[in-house]
């Protein structure tokens, strides 16, 4: 299936044009998605809990001996299968009343077969929120299986590069008129409380996780790209790492304007700031990517000039580049293979299979 998965323009271009192309774009492809049930709940009824009659799903399969891990606390949410990989493991969509944000949303996920086996049953796993560029609405172009993100993270697990994560796809804005840059615009809906704590929420709610921020990351090209690096920034105690894809690093959604003090609290550059002159502060580890063929590098690598070259500080930033990349989501997919899932692997944690049986002990012979 393929689905319109090109990241927006730059940022500033995009104020007149993006809105435009996208109408355009989805114009097209909103029917045909439509009649493939793509963004209905008609898709048969799924669920993420090990299948009946598994040692994972008996009754007394026991409670995780590490603290850290977070069993599914509920209410347990209503899946409907969204897409199908080649592996069996499935993409389940529902629709998310976010309590806290007041924001009603779809939400895709999908768990790697890790995490369905059973000497996985009492230990958690990372989480990884994935958001799209262009407007994010109605769908997040993650869910589809034609960009190879699930894939390749499978792929990279059976190799030893990377954590088995479960990946979450929520809407990256509530309409396709505007750019809310995941935040709480006054007098908007609250994007950013709905990526910052009513996902996480769902996500607790109905998986095996972790408690502390060593199992939570974002990843996102363009506009999510620019939404991940803010979210970390903004909670490093929630959040650890970003691989943050051609992003922007200002906020420039034209709902902020009156709204300059709200604005700043918002910006990367000002919460990068903040965060590098608290000494003893939770580091965070920003995964810049770009292609080569694509502009924005001069901004990045100032950025993490600026912000991220502070021996031993919380902000530590890097930047890979994609040689032949565009502004494009296979682009930054072929960059998490080559660099940035394995680096943000390296600092989360990972589900720990259970010690196997004792062997039985054979009674002394005469």
């Amino acid at each position: 299936m393929h689905h319109p998965h090109a990241p927006r323009p730059r940022r500033k271009r995009r104020l007149l044009i993006g809105s435009a192309v996208a109408a355009l774009v989805l114009a097209v492809a909103v029917p045909v998605l439509n009649r493939l049930d793509v963004f209905s709940d008609n898709g048969e009824p799924m669920s993420f809990s090990p299948a009946p009659g598994s040692t994972a799903s008996a009754p007394d399969a026991g409670r995780p001996a590490d603290p850290a891990v977070r069993m599914p606390a509920g209410p347990q949410a209503e899946f409907r299968t969204a897409n199908t990989l080649a592996d069996g493991t499935r993409i389940g969509v529902t629709t998310l009343h976010g309590k806290k944000s007041g924001f009603t949303g779809k939400v895709w996920i999908w768990a790697p077969k890790e995490y369905y086996e059973d000497r996985y049953r009492n230990s958690g796993f990372p989480v990884l929120i994935a958001l799209p560029g262009g407007p994010g609405h109605p769908m997040n172009y993650w869910m589809g299986t034609d960009l190879g993100l699930q894939s390749t993270i499978s792929d990279m697990t059976a190799a030893g590069r990377s954590k088995p994560f479960i990946v979450v796809m929520p809407v990256l804005n509530p309409d396709q008129d505007h750019y809310y840059d995941g935040s709480d615009i006054p007098g908007q809906p609250k994007m950013g409380t709905w990526m910052s704590d009513d996902v996480p929420d769902l996500v607790r709610a109905n998986f095996r996780t972790f408690a502390h921020r060593d199992g939570w990351a974002f990843m996102g090209s363009s506009s999510g790209g620019f939404v991940g690096l803010k979210q970390v920034l903004q909670h490093p105690d929630r959040f650890k790492a970003v691989i943050a894809s051609g992003p922007d690093t200002r906020p420039d959604s034209p709902l902020w304007r009156g709204h300059e003090a709200a604005m700043r609290a918002n910006d990367p550059e000002q919460l990068a700031a903040q965060l590098a002159a608290r000494p003893g502060a939770p580091p965070v580890h920003l995964e810049f990517q770009i292609g080569s063929r694509e502009s924005g590098r001069a901004n990045l690598e100032r950025f993490i000039r600026k912000y991220g070259n502070t021996e031993g500080g919380p902000v530590r930033a890097r930047l890979h580049v994609i040689q032949g990349g565009t502004h494009n989501a296979k682009s930054y997919v072929q960059g998490m293979r080559e660099a940035t899932l394995e680096a943000i692997s390296k600092v989360l944690r990972g589900p720990t299979p259970a010690a196997p049986a004792p062997a039985p002990v054979r009674p002394a012979g005469p």
